[in-house]
């Protein structure tokens, strides 16, 4: 028989003696990481991540945030425990390119060590719907070095629980291509320089033409590039047209109108003013301009499920060092289409 071979002769190879050694580290493998057990109906569920917001990200405390997908491609409804607190729902492994993965971050730590309870709610998906949030991914992972990461998502449906064991076992998500850039490089009045994400060169305002400036500026929120999107942008005149946010601007230090110009420009990203739309084509209609003011008119559409709204949109521009900037706009509805 095989085993004596290898008992009286050391020097004899058994062919199945590798296989086995294999089989006894996998099996060590897996109790080390234990893998969730689908419940019926949900191996036809599918969890995904996308950058909510992609941009360039640097090392600060700009958060990276992460829209978190929970698809039902199933014929029945799939349901999952979310906590109120996410740590407990989340999780997230970042590695670098050479594996080495990261630390968590601190509080992540802190939130997962401290006794207490955990409220959570049960998710209910029905067959061919999803459900999303999202989380920054700083508050899962210490991103204090610049680098190229590649992120996973982990999301424990019966919880994550300090005592580990076989219900800590997560499903896991598709993999993204994460790059943290050096610090930013501080431009004119401590000011960060915009950077472009597809070279990474900094970003320079140029001479162009108002309708030009227009069209950049229009073109580039079709991209989702916000880095381009407000590089022929005045926060300052902007914030302005609100009376009662300009008096409060006015009011404050330098340091407070940064952090208002700051608060704005995340409002405009979350969709919170009509310049912040983006259409789905675009006309330029007419170009007025002299030595320092200048409007531009454009027909911009939007596209719905059923229908198509128009609208009028005339910028006004202001020429400063040669460079024309957007300082106001209006809006006319035109009606659907």
């Amino acid at each position: 028989m095989e085993t004596g071979l290898v008992k009286d002769n050391l020097n004899a190879v058994n062919p199945a003696f590798p296989f086995r050694i294999l089989g006894v580290f996998l099996a060590c493998l897996f109790l080390a990481f234990p893998v969730y057990t689908a419940e019926p109906g949900e191996e036809n569920v599918a969890f995904s991540i996308r950058f909510f917001d992609r941009r360039i990200y640097h090392v600060s405390s700009q958060p990276v945030y992460v829209q978190i997908t929970v698809a039902n491609n199933g014929p029945s409804t799939y349901r999952f425990k979310l906590a109120d607190e996410r740590a407990f729902s989340v999780d997230f492994d970042v590695r670098t390119t050479g594996n080495r993965g990261l630390e968590p971050a601190g509080n992540l730590v802190r939130k997962r060590t401290q006794s207490g309870r955990v409220f959570f709610r049960e998710i209910a998906v029905e067959s061919g719907e999803s459900f999303s949030f999202i989380e920054d991914l700083r508050d899962y992972a210490d991103l204090h070095e610049p680098g190229s990461f590649i992120v996973q998502g982990r999301i424990y449906p019966e919880l994550y629980r300090t005592d580990g064991g076989a219900e800590n076992a997560a499903l896991l998500s598709n993999r993204l291509s994460l790059a943290i850039r050096p610090p930013v490089i501080p431009g004119p009045e401590g000011i960060p320089l915009a950077m472009d994400e597809e070279t990474g060169a900094v970003l320079v305002r140029e001479k162009l033409a108002p309708d030009a400036v227009v069209e950049y500026f229009i073109n580039a929120r079709q991209r989702s590039q916000w880095e381009k999107y407000f590089l022929y942008l005045d926060v300052d005149s902007l914030i302005s047209r609100d009376p009662a946010r300009n008096r409060q601007y006015l009011a404050e230090s330098e340091e407070g109108r940064r952090r208002m110009a700051d608060a704005y420009r995340e409002e405009v990203q979350a969709g919170g003013d009509d310049i912040a739309l983006s259409p789905s084509e675009y006309t330029l209609e007419r170009t007025e301009y002299g030595a320092l003011e200048g409007t531009v008119t454009v027909l911009e559409k939007f596209r719905m499920v059923n229908y198509t709204e128009r609208k009028r949109y005339t910028y006004y521009l202001r020429r400063r060092d040669d460079v024309w900037t957007i300082v106001d706009y209006s809006v006319v509805n035109l009606g659907t289409e």
